[in-house]
């Protein structure tokens, strides 16, 4: 039986019944009082075995507690002996400390002056040590073993430690300096041949004798001269070459990189800081060459040509950034042990002579794309194939601005941006200057600007057909330019943001002071990606872009007004568009509006009163200049049709963009502002009627026929207005009224209109107003 359940903290005895007749029940249903009666006395016998036990480990415990109570009496009787023992120690210690002090402290003074004593001794002996060497250095320098010259000469300077204080010790000094010169000399040959040899054995011993005597700078200048030479004379072969400067450049960044490799692989061996010193050969070598990379770049920008400056410039760049950039991949995972400096320097030793032409780059650039802007023809011959050049012209003025964007990062990365939208203002000024002339060309050409020399009506659309098109290439000139805009500030802060700094502040002394605080903490970082020419050539002009760097990072670059002007330039440029397309519609009835004062005059001469005033008012017809005109106006809407049909969003965006003369009056219902040809037709229709009134006011008389003509002739006008959906202008019906008005009724109907009006159409009736 399994009694340990009866230790479980959660013993039941029901459960533990059920449990043990369990099995009794599935194995022999009908035995469960036998199996009762042996389960009890199992128990019984259990109980027994457990009452055994327990006295037995009483009787066990009780024989041992005697024991116990004495061993813990006999601890604690020596534990008290211990403490009256420490007790006696610690007053032992005390007494003595007492009694020895002053013993002590005669003791410590003595072992002092044991120790000067001492020190005494050695700095006699090294200053007995100096007349030794000094009377026996004759001899070693004879043998010419450096690294025994070397031992004595660093004894020697040992011994001069010690008599920094006697009369002669400036004397010893330039003695030993002497000496070691002359050790210098001596081995200066071999130096020479060792490091041009590159026997790394050699050169570890001239390593340790020169630095025995504080001489390591005079041997890695002696390093230096030797590949220098070696590097400068590769140069001047390649300078005198057939080649041109990028090849020349190209093959000798290539040595240079060869030569960092070689090098450094070879001065790891000898040198203990192998990085900084092939740095700083690779910065002498740079600085040694003859003729300078400034001198060559200078030569090769001058005799090239204006439009090939730019392009010649990139190119030379591309190739110092080029072996740049595997300098840098050479040096990145050793970056650490290098002086940062020393790096830093190589970096301004590489890049800096172009700085001169960065910082020029705005000027360059503009040089640059005024010529080839030039070289885009938009005068031809014929009006048809002006329109066509204008058509096409954008996508080359757009690929320009694109191009040079690119120039701009490539060879400034991004700095140049001040520099940058100068030029771009420049390009798309004198593209909206060209533009300009053509438009002013093509005017000439339509013969819009010419005085009709006859009444002949002839109407013509291919004028107006040509404007449509110009001002459709006038709405995708806006359309890129608000893209290329975006593009331009995301590709700005995309390149030159990494410069400003996450907590600068414009035009305050903090941000600036943050950001130069930032630019000396990053010189720990990387000096190949820390690189601004910008700002150590034009502050001013840095300042400037951090400040529109600022502006695009807190207004987004949706929202800048990089080009502001060339936008403003070229929304005029389509307000120009607007009024060529708007004069090529209006010309033909413009030109009939000026025969008004002359047809009236005409027949007021040749017609006399008395036949005239009978005549009624019904019996007159419409004469032929407005008739012409009423049906011009009539077949306006067909033409104006495609501003409505065709799906043309350039088109759409440069007619709203574009404002026409004769806007609608204050006060009138303007339901045609919804609708761009309705908007046209209004404008025109407008201008029509305000031309009219104005030709009407220049005639210099009118007779009762006249009179009655011409109200006719402005009701027919006015007519053609409703069957448009337009309203006549005030000002015609209010002419009209007065035209209408009887002489005797005249001064009571002009009560209610403008007086100066009024007074001009009594003189031409002949009326006493």
């Amino acid at each position: 039986m399994d009694f340990s359940k009866f230790l479980d903290d959660d013993f039941d005895v029901k459960d533990w019944v059920n449990g043990a007749f369990k099995v009794v029940q599935k194995d022999a249903p009908g035995k469960a009082d036998t199996h009762a009666a042996t389960l009890v006395m199992k128990l019984q016998l259990f109980i027994q075995e457990v009452n055994n036990a327990i006295e037995e480990s009483s009787n066990q415990a009780l024989q041992n507690m005697p024991r116990v109570l004495r061993d813990v009496e006999a601890l604690k009787q020596e534990a008290s002996f211990l403490k009256e023992q420490m007790v006696l120690v610690k007053e032992d210690i005390r007494k003595f400390e007492q009694d020895t002090a002053q013993s002590m402290q005669v003791l410590v003074e003595i072992d002092q002056v044991k120790s000067r004593m001492q020190l005494a001794a050695e700095a006699l002996q090294e200053a007995d040590k100096w007349s030794t060497l000094s009377a026996d250095i004759e001899e070693t320098f004879k043998t010419q073993d450096f690294a025994v010259i070397s031992s004595k000469l660093t004894s020697m300077q040992n011994s001069l430690a010690m008599l920094v204080d006697t009369p002669d010790y400036s004397e010893k000094c330039v003695h030993l300096e002497a000496l070691k010169n002359r050790l210098e000399a001596l081995a200066s040959p071999q130096i020479v041949a060792t490091f041009n040899s590159m026997s790394i054995d050699q050169a570890k011993l001239f390593v340790k004798v020169f630095t025995e005597i504080d001489r390591m700078p005079q041997l890695l200048a002696y390093y230096y001269k030797c590949h220098k030479a070696q590097l400068v004379s590769v140069w001047q072969d390649l300078s005198q070459s057939e080649l041109g400067l990028n090849q020349q450049l190209s093959e000798f960044y290539d040595t240079l990189l060869s030569t960092w490799h070689t090098q450094l692989q070879w001065s790891s061996q000898v040198f203990k800081n192998p990085y900084e010193v092939v740095t700083v050969l690779l910065i002498q070598t740079l600085g040694a060459m003859v003729p300078s990379i400034p001198v060559c770049l200078g030569t090769v920008m001058e005799r090239a040509a204006q439009e090939q400056r730019l392009d010649t410039l990139l190119e030379l760049h591309h190739t110092t950034s080029t072996f740049g950039h595997g300098l840098e991949a050479a040096m990145l995972p050793h970056l650490g042990e290098n002086n940062l400096l020393k790096v830093n320097e190589l970096v301004c030793s590489l890049y800096d002579p172009y700085k001169p032409y960065q910082l020029q780059y705005g000027d360059l650039e503009e040089a640059h794309l005024l010529i080839q802007i030039s070289a885009v023809p938009l005068e031809h011959g014929e009006v048809i194939d002006c329109v066509e050049e204008l058509s096409h012209s954008f996508g080359k003025l757009f690929g320009l601005a694109s191009a040079a964007v690119d120039r701009c990062v490539k060879l400034t990365d991004g700095l140049a941006v001040c520099g940058l939208l100068k030029a771009l203002k420049a390009l798309f000024t004198k593209y909206v200057s060209d533009f300009s002339r053509t438009l002013q060309s093509i005017k000439k050409k339509c013969k819009l600007e010419d005085t009709l020399s006859s009444s002949v009506f002839q109407e013509d659309w291919t004028a107006f057909q040509n404007c449509v098109r110009i001002i459709a290439t006038c709405g995708e000139l806006l359309r890129q330019c608000g893209a290329f805009e975006q593009q331009l500030s995301n590709k700005i802060l995309g390149t030159a943001g990494k410069y400003l700094s996450e907590s600068y502040s414009p035009r305050s002394l903090a941000g600036i002071q943050e950001a130069s605080s930032t630019e000396r903490k990053s010189v720990t970082k990387n000096p190949w990606q820390e690189y601004n020419y910008l700002q150590r050539g034009n502050m001013a002009e840095y300042n400037s872009l951090m400040e529109m760097l600022y502006s695009l990072k807190e207004k987004g670059t949706g929202n800048s007004s990089l080009l502001a002007e060339p936008r403003a330039a070229l929304t005029r440029l389509n307000q120009q568009a607007n009024q060529l397309a708007f004069d090529s519609v209006f010309l033909q009835i413009k030109h009939q509006l000026c025969l008004v004062s002359k047809t009236e005059s005409q027949e007021t001469a040749g017609l006399g009163e008395s036949y005239t005033e009978d005549l009624p008012t019904f019996s007159l017809s419409p004469q032929k200049y407005i008739t012409n005109i009423g049906q011009y106006l009539m077949s306006l809407p067909l033409h104006l049709e495609p501003f409505v049909t065709q799906e043309d969003p350039a088109l759409e965006l440069a007619l709203h963009a574009g404002k026409l003369p004769f806007p609608p009056e204050q006060g009138d219902d303007l339901p045609e502002l919804d609708n761009t040809a309705d908007y046209w037709l209004g404008s025109i229709a407008r201008a029509t009627m305000q031309t009219y009134c104005d030709a009407i006011l220049l005639i210099p008389q009118l007779s009762t026929h006249s009179t009655k003509q011409l109200a006719t002739d402005i009701d027919y006008l006015s007519n053609v207005m409703d069957a448009l959906g337009l309203q006549p202008s005030r000002t015609l019906q209010q002419i009209v009224t007065l035209l209408r008005a009887k002489p005797e009724d005249y001064r009571q109907t002009a009560k209610l209109l403008p007086r100066r009006l009024a007074s001009t159409i009594a003189a031409l009736r002949g009326i006493d107003y």
